[in-house]
């Protein structure tokens, strides 16, 4: 049996709070549901049990070496360039997270996978586009080029399986929690 894993930092309430209310104005746009909003570490893609089990050893072993810190959320942007396809949100430059998603990375290419082919680019994704106007894209770059959430802490991240549904959200369940050491 085979599992669609990823690994995710969660959102705490508050935060996605003031994510949900920036959901609107652009045509096109599918905002994901206040259950589907994280901020993904690393894809792991479609692994087998085994594979599952030495990802779940290593996140562990990262988590213990990894001390809790602050985030910030900070900016819009979206991806596809003329040919947009989602809207994000971006997180300030954090050395810890930006460390923290590189261990992972090596923990996945010990486990055997290939290695990511995309730059990580801290990011929560609002929404999926569909024939989006890029002008509507624009607008909201644009309204939310100063956003910025306050600080907050990040103690624990996931390992989350996911289901894709092809006309409704996609269904994620965690499967397992690492919480940060001090």
């Amino acid at each position: 049996m085979s599992l669609r894993l990823f690994a995710a930092i969660a959102l705490p309430d508050h935060i996605a709070e003031r994510l949900t209310v920036l959901m609107r104005d652009v045509p096109g746009a599918r905002w994901r549901p206040r259950e589907n909003l994280h901020l993904t570490l690393r894809f792991f893609g479609e692994v087998q049990e085994p594979i599952a089990d030495d990802i779940d050893a290593e996140l562990s072993a990262i988590a213990d070496q990894t001390a809790p810190f602050e985030l910030r959320l900070k900016a819009a942007g979206s991806f596809g360039g003329a040919d947009p396809h989602a809207l994000w949100i971006g997180a300030a430059g954090s050395e810890p997270l930006k460390k923290l998603a590189a261990d992972i990375e090596r923990a996945a290419r010990r486990c055997g996978l290939k290695p990511e082919p995309h730059k990580f680019t801290p990011h929560v994704t609002l929404a999926y586009l569909a024939n989006a106007p890029l002008g509507g894209v624009q607008a909201f770059e644009s309204r939310l080029g100063l956003f910025e959430t306050p600080p907050f802490r990040v103690e624990s991240f996931g390992l989350y399986a996911s289901w894709v549904r092809k006309s409704a959200p996609s269904l994620y369940r965690l499967e397992a929690d690492y919480p940060l050491r001090d």
